[in-house]
């Protein structure tokens, strides 16, 4: 028996290279702010201005990107962008 190859759609595609690209971008931005913490020596008071600045800037990129990942993986797969369809004998219009 031959066995059915299910290909993806464009939209599926696109789907899983924009969630594999982003999963990326967040671990390595995780990636360069632990190795900032433990390899980076910090003065023994406060922490330094410029790893300061950096945390400020970090901080939204990768609430960002955490946020588009959560919603492109529980968007809906296929038909997510297409109208509905009224059922026969349902209208738009309440009866008088």
């Amino acid at each position: 028996m031959s066995k059915k190859v299910k290909y993806w759609s464009p939209e599926e595609l696109l789907r899983f290279i924009v969630g594999v690209v982003l999963s990326f971008t967040l671990m390595f931005i995780v990636a360069k702010v632990l190795y900032s913490l433990i390899f980076v020596s910090q003065p023994m008071e406060g922490q330094s201005p410029n790893d300061a600045e950096f945390f400020k800037l970090i901080n939204p990129i990768a609430t960002f990107i955490v946020g588009a990942l959560a919603g492109l993986m529980a968007g809906q797969g296929n038909g997510s962008m297409k109208p509905k369809k009224p059922d026969e004998g349902e209208c738009d219009e309440l009866p008088e």
